[in-house]
């Protein structure tokens, strides 16, 4: 037996409960071409996803009951699959993990063994998930500005949500690679907080948050990474430098986008979406190889917080409303 966080609906009544499962209650994730592995799992992780599974603010799950959680991180506990053998410690994230099949949410889980990526011998299972599906689409954003020769030469790069989980390792990453980061917060009380992870100037929410910016104003970053979205993207296009890029995966703010083509056809602006789900295997590969070298651990120790599972319905109202700082791991053997 081991221990979940289960959310079903029924005739529209909502329920999340912590519950005792065994191996034959996890549904099957397999098929003949897709064999399956059996995770033992150490940590998870809370992200935005998470909170609104649990809560049920939005619909993100889809096929009911469910064990939520998007992060998961373990060891190998029984294996179909020849290429990944029982032992071996793997995180998993995306491909629909608790949204359409049960998630990290659960001492025990049923993968298919090509969502699994081996963890790197420096980083631990816990790390694993201080990093998370955040921490993991920072460094998606970082490589997406690397690939359109956005680099430290070319001048400040700005962080939206800088103080959230995706910003606050995005910080970390750019200031580490040499970056002058530029971190956006309405929390003027994380100004230090982010200023310890690399920031060297903190930019006011409000002035980039308002609708009806113009559409060219002055240019002021080399490229962004933006989790916010909505007024605050438009604003940021705004500015960036010719030749610039903007790595945009979050809408914080709305899924709006009120915009011209201004920046993309005078200045050759580049707008670059970033996904964490359907990533190809050697892109994965490639993330967590550099998060291995380049995330200072102390620095992800301090931007981190450890909860239980039973604990995970608190504070998700509390992730959604934008007062988590950071990464919050959820510890499976607590």
């Amino acid at each position: 037996m081991f221990r979940a966080l289960k959310v079903d609906r029924v005739d529209d009544e909502f329920t999340c409960d912590l519950v005792d499962l065994d191996d034959d209650d996890l549904p099957p994730v397999g098929d003949d071409d897709h064999p399956e592995v059996l995770v033992d799992v150490e940590f998870s992780t809370v992200n935005y996803k998470d909170a609104l599974a649990v809560t049920n603010s939005s619909p993100i799950v889809r096929s009911w009951p469910m064990v939520p959680g998007i992060d998961l991180a373990g060891t190998v506990a029984a294996s179909d699959d020849p290429d990944v053998p029982v032992g071996q410690r793997v995180v998993v994230n995306g491909w629909g993990i608790g949204e359409d099949t049960w998630g990290g949410f659960a001492q025990r889980a049923r993968v298919r063994g090509s969502w699994t990526v081996p963890l790197p011998d420096g980083v631990s299972t816990a790390e694993a998930m201080a990093v998370g599906t955040a921490g993991y689409t920072s460094i998606l954003c970082v490589l997406a500005l690397e690939d359109h020769e956005v680099t430290p030469d070319r001048g400040p790069v700005l962080v939206t949500g800088a103080a959230g989980g995706v910003g606050s390792v995005a910080v970390a990453l750019l200031a580490a690679r040499g970056y002058e980061v530029h971190a956006s917060t309405g929390r003027t009380e994380e100004a230090d907080y982010l200023t310890a992870l690399g920031a060297t100037t903190i930019v006011d929410r409000a002035e980039l948050s308002e609708a009806g910016g113009r559409p060219l104003a002055r240019t002021r970053w080399a490229g962004a990474v933006d989790a916010v979205g909505s007024h605050t993207l438009a604003n940021v296009l705004a500015q960036v430098q010719p030749e610039g890029c903007v790595a945009a995966c979050g809408l914080a703010q709305g899924a709006d986008l009120t915009t011209t083509v201004m920046p993309f056809i005078l200045r050759g602006v580049t707008l670059r979406g970033v996904h964490s789900v359907h990533v190809p295997q050697p892109r994965r590969l490639e993330s967590w190889a550099r998060l291995d070298t380049d995330l200072d651990r102390g620095l992800l120790a301090s931007m981190t917080s450890t909860i239980g599972l039973a604990d995970v319905p608190a504070v998700s109202p509390e992730v959604l409303a934008g007062r988590v700082r950071g990464r919050t791991v959820v510890d499976l053997g607590a």
